[in-house]
């Protein structure tokens, strides 16, 4: 479960970083606050869809020999 916790929090970094950058260079003064958001939240999905399918395998392929 570490594995994933680290993936989201640099995920999390990335996008505020990408805004941030965005924000400085004046490119979020000409889009509306509501893509804005529509933006954020989407990213915010992928991010979490990533960190789930990147995370360690539970061993749910455990063979039974008889």
């Amino acid at each position: 479960m570490r594995f994933i916790n680290y993936f989201l929090v640099g995920y999390f970094v990335l996008v505020v970083g990408v805004t941030l950058a965005l924000w400085k260079s004046g490119v979020l003064a000409h889009v509306s606050p509501i893509w804005f958001g529509i933006g954020i939240l989407i990213a915010l999905g992928v991010g979490i869809m990533m960190a789930v399918s990147s995370g360690k395998p539970s061993g749910g392929n455990v063979q039974i020999k008889s």
